[in-house]
């Protein structure tokens, strides 16, 4: 028989509560459930929450500004200058040896876009902004599709269905349901409209670091995968492309993720608290 992780445990002497015994349940039955640390305490939610507006309030400045021939390090500009603005810390800068305070993933490039002088949006072009804010050592996590003028209906159509993924994802996810529903619910609804998934990226725990488990990958069969509890905070954050799901990264900078057909790809994610009755949305 195979030996299953042992997440949850109770502190010695501490009575049992009803999620300990919900959440012990599901363990005994083999299902992988979360650590302790990663359920936040209702102060650290407030302050995920906090930074989520700031993170929100981002992507909203550069709805209003963006437009065909801006440059993407402009765009670099106003996130870094409105996340300090509001006394906050763009996540991306410096992570990793990351140069930038956004992602800026044009057309065919999936995610992790460095921003830059050189790269000007044109008109019919599709772009991903993604910003991670840190206000207090809370972290906040979203990314939104922008078209610029007006573009094919093809593209047209995947930036909408991307968004549906998110939706369709978001619906899937309920509490002490399955990562696993999530990914299932994803998939289904691109393959209907002809797209395919990302494989080798997904979404994950946020919140007191830039990056905790667990991953929530966007394919996937129900009934896998952690166990969501109420508490959980994590981004949902599909890549869905036209063609191919393969990828490569840019081995010129060693960050951008470009699709392997070269044809376009586009993506929207959200940071999320579980709660009792299902999933709130901390950032836009």
């Amino acid at each position: 028989m195979k030996r299953h992780k042992i997440n949850w445990r109770v502190p010695k002497g501490a009575e049992l509560t009803e999620l300990d015994k919900k959440v012990l349940f599901y363990q005994d039955k083999g299902h992988l459930v979360p650590t302790r640390q990663l359920i936040k305490t209702p102060e650290q939610i407030e302050g995920i929450r906090r930074s989520g507006v700031i993170n929100t309030g981002v992507l909203d400045l550069v709805e209003k500004e963006i437009h065909a021939g801006m440059s993407t390090a402009e765009i670099d500009k106003l996130v870094y200058e409105y996340t300090r603005d509001h006394g906050a810390i763009p996540a991306t800068l410096g992570y990793e040896g990351f140069p930038k305070s956004c992602c800026t993933s044009i057309n065919e490039v999936v995610c992790h876009g460095i921003p830059s002088e050189e790269e000007i949006l044109e008109e019919g072009d599709i772009i991903n902004v993604d910003c991670t804010t840190i206000l207090d050592g809370y972290y906040a996590d979203a990314s939104r599709m922008f078209i610029i003028g007006k573009t094919t209906p093809q593209k047209e159509k995947l930036v909408r269905v991307a968004k549906e993924c998110l939706e369709v994802g978001m619906e899937a996810a309920r509490p002490f349901g399955f990562v696993g529903d999530i990914g299932h619910a994803v998939e289904k609804h691109a393959k209907k409209n002809g797209f395919s998934v990302v494989r080798d990226l997904c979404g994950h725990g946020v919140g007191v670091e830039f990056h905790e488990e667990p991953d929530v990958e966007h394919f996937g069969k129900k009934g896998t995968g952690m166990l969501l509890v109420p508490g959980m905070v994590f981004t949902i954050e599909p890549m869905i492309n036209i063609g191919t799901w393969e990828v490569f990264i840019d081995e010129e900078d060693g960050w951008t993720v470009v699709t392997e057909d070269e044809l376009p790809s586009a993506q929207w994610e959200h940071t999320f608290v579980m709660t009792e009755q299902g999933l709130e949305i901390l950032t836009y």
